[in-house]
């Protein structure tokens, strides 16, 4: 199999293509390093002819970077892959394609299972949904998995809130399960290698770090961290992102399991890797800033 992995400079994509290129997978990268002003008419010089799967690992998972630019979320989550999508149907390959657990509204009692429909409070999970529907429609042969919180978003959250030596609000309310980069890339490289040997189950799955946890839970665990700073002062309280959150985003990762026999790993158990993960890829990031 021909797998294609697009992907931008995060850490999902190099990781992926790490774990990818270790099994006997012919693995490809197409870098976009900049979704929001890909040439979409350009996809038939990005792909080549003979790819088999087509691996979307743009991974959207902080609404609050899309409400600051709503017309970039909707061709990140929304135009990009739905074009791949239509590219892919007419030259008979399949997608795999990122979601997450904004696109449900957080009110249901209990853990979503993936057949609920998606009832989005926020851009991304609304252009998410968008796109959810519009591959089932159009590409029969297609992966969607839906994700939970992006564990380095509030690594992030946390970091800065240290740099600034402010304190930092987080909802006790808002319940969910964090994932980590490199969990979510053994994760897809499982279901990879089983479409690789001949599974033709395709659908809506999710996957999320075992243990549910608050979000103010949450930031205490990472501010436990060794390499955080000591005194951040972490509070339960709504902050003004906060209205982005929906108040259950649980997941139920059954399907998922017994598809293909993906066990739940704990998101504690990532806690330090991701944080390293954060670190290297700053490095990077400073090394590919132009000299002033």
């Amino acid at each position: 199999m021909h797998v294609l992995v697009v992907h931008d400079y995060g850490p999902l994509g190099k990781i992926l293509l790490e774990r990818l290129r270790e099994t006997s997978l012919r693995v490809s990268p197409l870098l976009v390093s900049d979704p929001v002003s890909a040439n979409l008419s350009a996809l038939e010089s990005w792909i080549p002819e003979d790819t088999d799967l087509i691996v979307n690992a743009l991974w959207l998972a902080d609404p609050e970077a899309a409400e600051r630019d709503a017309e970039g979320t909707h061709r990140a989550a929304f135009s990009l892959p739905v074009a791949i999508a239509e590219f892919a149907r007419d030259r008979g390959m399949a997608l795999f394609q990122l979601s997450s657990c904004y696109v449900f509204d957080g009110r249901k009692q209990s853990g979503y299972i993936a057949s609920n429909p998606g009832h989005p409070v926020n851009e991304l999970g609304s252009w998410q949904w968008e796109c959810e529907q519009a591959l089932r429609t159009l590409l029969p042969r297609h992966i969607i998995l839906r994700t939970g919180w992006s564990l380095s978003r509030f690594i992030r959250k946390v970091q800065a809130s240290t740099a600034s030596d402010e304190t930092l609000s987080l909802p006790g309310r808002c319940m969910g399960q964090p994932v980590s980069v490199r969990d979510l890339a053994r994760v897809i490289t499982a279901v990879i290698q089983q479409l690789d040997c001949g599974a033709e189950v395709w659908g809506t799955f999710q996957y999320a770090g075992a243990e549910e946890v608050s979000l103010y839970e949450l930031g205490l665990a990472i501010a436990g961290l060794p390499g955080i700073p000591e005194g951040l002062h972490v509070v339960d309280k709504m902050p003004a992102w906060g209205a982005l959150e929906p108040p259950n985003t649980a997941l139920i990762c059954t399907k998922i399991r017994n598809t293909f026999g993906i066990k739940q790993f704990p998101w504690r158990s990532g806690l330090v890797d991701e944080l390293a993960i954060l670190r290297s890829e700053a490095k990077h990031v400073e090394a590919r800033a132009p000299a002033e």
